[in-house]
């Protein structure tokens, strides 16, 4: 069996291509990196690190080879013999892939009438539609029906935390890839042509925007909060903020929020999501992988867009009837990071034009007051121990009687 994987960094590598090379595949790896084409194509093998506070394991992962990117010849040859694919490249690189992948697809619809599946393996909303988008805009309208019938656009969800690679991470071999424990790729199920293929850890699943949503308004969301807090109270690392009893207190408030929301949304025994939460919080604490609050906590503006993980995970609580209170003070962290970003003064229109720009929330809208009241706290310099103590007594004059 062979499998192309689009994309050699950190997750292409360390959780994608590592997952089908262990489920019995020949990985061809698609990357522009030559030094990483080079050493593939040399060793057929690469070192993985499964690290955790209890300790690593190294594995080898093997049965590989690589073609550089600019080779479309070679490339589209790869892509026309794959019995799976998947991309991973990130999401502003996608449009640059298309001449390739479509060389490929063409090459193979001359003299393979099999179905070819694509995990797409993008931190993206309805990437599926992304590429079928970018794909048609390139294709004659005579093309179209193979697409659709013959390509099945998978889109999964990217659960494996694969912090940025270190000197030390890498122990002398710059192919090493330090990772977390945890491994399961969930897809659409519903999405797959023909059979769902056989690879360890694929949990196919319908309806795939549960997933997608607990990633994004759960997992990132928490993740988050954590690192935005952990910036605001002195903490460079991710497991040194989560094990601030404050911020964990404020996370897991947050983290119910959404669990009630998704629950009810999706008809998904709550029982399992707190069990995910309790993991999340647990892989939070990881020291080994040395993520920090920076990394997570990057590119605040983007984080704080309408339907990313703060401001789309507080409306869809909302419109659940769940109050975000403790998104809305996560939320507030995010704003009071960006105007650091940009040195902007802290103070109250600034974070109101923040909210206004980067999240569409209208002036004195229900959410909007809620963050500024929240992000009022961070200005004045209020501790998580303050900040948790006015989420619970927010949320104690929301309730009605609890019988």
């Amino acid at each position: 069996m062979k499998a192309v994987m689009y994309g050699a960094g950190n997750i292409g590598r360390g959780f994608i291509g590592a997952l089908l090379s262990q489920s019995g595949y020949t990985v061809t790896f698609i990357d522009i990196s030559q030094v990483v084409v080079e050493n593939l194509n040399q060793n057929h093998s690469y070192p993985i690190r499964i690290v955790s506070n209890e300790g690593h394991e190294d594995i080898e992962i093997s049965g590989v080879d690589a073609v550089h990117g600019s080779g479309t010849h070679a490339v589209a040859k790869a892509i026309a013999c794959a019995d799976i694919m998947a991309i991973s490249v990130g999401a502003n690189v996608l449009p640059h892939i298309i001449p390739n992948l479509l060389a490929g697809l063409r090459l193979r619809w001359e003299s393979n009438t099999t179905a070819l599946n694509i995990l797409l393996c993008e931190n993206l909303m309805d990437v599926n539609k992304v590429l079928e988008k970018l794909l048609k805009k390139q294709l004659a309208p005579n093309e179209f029906s193979l697409l659709d019938e013959k390509v099945g656009l998978v889109e999964s969800s990217i659960g494996r935390m694969v912090p940025v690679q270190t000197l030390e991470m890498q122990a002398g071999d710059p192919m090493r890839i330090c990772v977390e424990p945890y491994g399961f790729l969930p897809v659409d199920r519903n999405a797959f042509k023909g059979e769902i293929p056989p690879i360890q850890k694929l949990v196919p699943f319908s309806p795939f925007h549960f997933y997608l949503k607990r990633k994004l308004y759960l997992h990132n969301m928490s993740h988050a909060i954590c690192a935005y807090l952990g910036m605001y109270n002195g903490q460079a690392f991710i497991h040194e903020a989560i094990e601030d009893a404050n911020i964990r207190l404020i996370v897991k408030e947050a983290m119910c929020e959404s669990i009630i929301t998704l629950s009810e949304e999706y008809y998904v025994p709550m029982r399992d999501l707190l069990l995910h939460a309790d993991d999340l919080l647990i892989r939070f604490t990881n020291s080994a992988l040395g993520d920090t609050c920076s990394r997570v906590g990057a590119d605040p503006a983007r984080k704080l867009g309408p339907s990313d993980r703060f401001i789309g995970s507080a409306l869809f609580c909302m419109s659940r009837d769940v109050l975000p209170i403790g998104i809305a003070a996560g939320a507030a962290g995010a704003v009071y990071q960006y105007l650091n970003e940009k040195e902007l003064l802290q103070k109250d229109e600034n974070a109101a034009a923040a909210l206004f720009d980067l999240a569409n929330l209208q002036a004195k809208s229900e959410l909007a007051d809620m963050i500024l009241d929240f992000y009022q706290m961070y200005r004045r310099g209020t501790n998580p121990k303050q900040l948790f103590q006015a989420i619970e007594a927010r949320k104690k004059l929301s309730m009605m009687e609890v019988v």
